[in-house]
């Protein structure tokens, strides 16, 4: 969609990406070896009883989601921030995600392009927020 197709309020939801422990334990390895992803003994006795994903790994799927529903699709032209990124609740192994997205500000800032920034709730099947940010993207108009 170009910047003009876009009105604060909008909002979309995603499909769903249903996680694994494998995902998590391969994405952590490379990305975050922490113990809560990557040591199952280790993070068994700590406070989440298991393994967790990554809140990066979270992010990540999170704005992969969003992507693929093609709202943006070639009219992005770069993403310039994140703000207000919280991690509300773990993701655990054989957790199903899905995202909720809300334009929540629109600028022109070019005759070409304008400043789009979305609010990325992202819930697990359980309809619990597990993790919410904002992000600011130029879009072509």
């Amino acid at each position: 969609m170009k910047f003009d197709a876009f009105n604060v309020g909008d909002t979309f939801k995603t499909n769903t990406y249903h996680i694994t422990e494998e995902d998590i334990m391969q994405f952590a390895t490379f990305y975050d070896p922490q113990y809560m992803h990557i040591d199952k003994e280790k993070a068994e006795q700590g406070q989440f009883g298991g393994i967790i994903a990554s809140g990066f790994q979270t992010l990540s799927l999170s704005f992969k989601l969003w992507v693929e529903t093609e709202n943006y699709g070639e009219d992005i032209i770069a993403g310039t921030r994140m703000d207000n990124v919280k991690f509300t609740k773990p993701v655990f192994p054989n957790d199903t995600i899905y995202v909720v997205v809300e334009v929540i500000d629109k600028k022109s800032t070019k005759k070409e392009s304008g400043l789009l920034t979305i609010r990325m709730s992202t819930y697990n099947h359980h309809d619990q927020l597990v993790f919410k940010g904002d992000l600011a993207t130029i879009i072509a108009k």
